[in-house]
């Protein structure tokens, strides 16, 4: 693809571009600039109040610019006049450090630097809901096991079968979609990519699926636990390190232990190293503890874990190792900002490489059934403030993503976790009124 975005509207009939950026919490923020105007956008960026978004700013600021980045157009596949196009946010010229992206941009290129890169894919899931938020779109599904629900993918197949022929159109390599564990839940797949790429491509997926959903009169979320007694909506991702070649997976060695290779295994080992803290991350709603410390769903089982603990090809782990060269965290719940996402993983895994981390034992038991059993592992955290202290508590994992960043999250993190504390509930008048 060619770095000269006018030439790209040329060529495709585009009429606007939408420049993209994510805020701290996961928002995404963007400016419409007519084709004529983007050559000058491409070179100075668009300018926005930074106060405005989630990011630690004041009115006071300068002007934030969003400078796209061609290399991530999409021209949407819904409405062709319109490309969106993923941006770096700069301020004085110089990088807005704690702006997620850049985040990201910068542990890519430290990981870079040591000869490894990392690729990732995302197991994105999402409900398909009223207009209201109220209840799942569909009154007809209502099994109590509903994966893979053949007649309900089916009832929504106008909706799945258009976002996925978009993603066929844009060349991601879709191959696989279903329903999920959930009632009016969906999940949809597609191929692993450079982590930045990746990203990207997950922010745009979020966007893509809301939009589709809202054109067929529906809405779509991936709120981690939007409704009480259902699995909630998960983001396993799935981690290898390539060579500086890109053809060679430097964690697949299949003489050691279920195909990992010892610097994989330290990967790993970041992993677990810092999982309590990395948490405030993966998991970085107030909603987002009621899926990882959730009691039994209607199906059975949450798919959620609450315990640090790795394993092989065992689905009640927090990570899993399914094959050789790679292993999947199921830690990640809808709400994760699909840029730190990135950059926390590789944050702690570069950290479990130089430390030559070591996982700790696997387990191979039923979690699920069995987790009672296990004491010597930490548990998850309760809820987002035990985690922001965990992550506040965790010095080598802030400074790996940037003193600036982790001040900044920790700072907008609070004031949302006391926002929250201090509303009243119907659940205090219940059980407290008569007291």
């Amino acid at each position: 693809m060619g770095n000269d975005l006018a030439a790209f509207a040329k060529e495709n009939g585009v009429k606007y571009f939408m420049i993209s950026y994510t805020d701290l919490f996961s928002g995404q923020r963007a400016k419409l600039v007519p084709a004529q105007a983007i050559a000058d956008m491409q070179k100075d960026g668009a300018g926005f109040a930074g106060f405005a978004t989630w990011l630690d700013l004041t009115p006071a600021h300068p002007d934030m610019l969003a400078v796209p980045d061609p290399a991530s157009v999409i021209q949407l596949p819904w409405k062709k006049d319109v490309a969106w196009v993923a941006a770096n946010c700069i301020m004085d010229d110089k990088e807005v450090d704690q702006a997620p992206r850049n985040t990201l941009k910068r542990l890519i290129d430290e990981a870079a630097r040591d000869g490894m890169h990392v690729k990732t894919g995302v197991e994105a899931e999402f409900f398909l809901i009223s207009p209201d938020g109220r209840a799942i779109s569909d009154e007809y599904d209502t099994a109590s096991k509903p994966c893979y629900d053949q007649q309900a993918v089916m009832r929504r197949y106008d909706v799945i079968a258009e976002i996925c022929d978009h993603m066929l159109a844009l060349g991601w390599g879709p191959y696989q979609n279903d329903h999920e564990d959930a009632n009016g839940q969906f999940e949809m797949n597609w191929m692993f990519d450079h982590a930045l790429a990746t990203a990207d491509k997950h922010s745009f997926f979020k966007f893509m699926v809301k939009s589709i959903a809202e054109k067929h009169g529906l809405r779509a979320t991936f709120m981690p636990k939007p409704f009480q007694g259902l699995t909630g909506n998960g983001c396993h991702a799935h981690i290898s390190v390539w060579d500086e070649t890109g053809k060679t997976n430097v964690f697949a060695d299949n003489s050691e232990e279920l195909g990992l290779s010892a610097k994989g295994r330290n990967f790993l080992g970041g992993i677990m190293k810092h999982a309590s803290a990395l948490a405030a991350i993966t998991n970085p709603t107030v909603n987002s503890y009621k899926r990882i410390n959730a009691p039994r769903t209607i199906s059975g089982a949450t798919w959620a874990p609450n315990t640090v603990t790795w394993t092989g090809n065992n689905r009640t782990h927090m990570v899993r190792v399914p094959g050789p060269g790679r292993f999947e965290l199921r830690l990640p719940d809808g709400a994760a900002n699909p840029y730190l996402l990135q950059a926390v993983i590789i944050a702690a895994g570069l950290d479990g490489i130089r430390s030559k981390a070591d996982p700790g034992k696997r387990y191979d038991i039923d979690m699920y059934q069995l987790g009672h059993t296990v004491t010597d592992a930490p548990k998850l955290p309760l809820n987002l403030l035990d985690a922001l202290r965990e992550f506040d508590k965790d010095k080598s994992l802030k400074a790996a993503l940037g003193e600036e960043f982790s001040s900044a999250y920790l700072k907008l993190k609070q004031q949302e976790w006391n926002s929250y504390a201090s509303h009243f509930t119907q659940w205090e008048r219940d059980h407290t009124l008569d007291i």
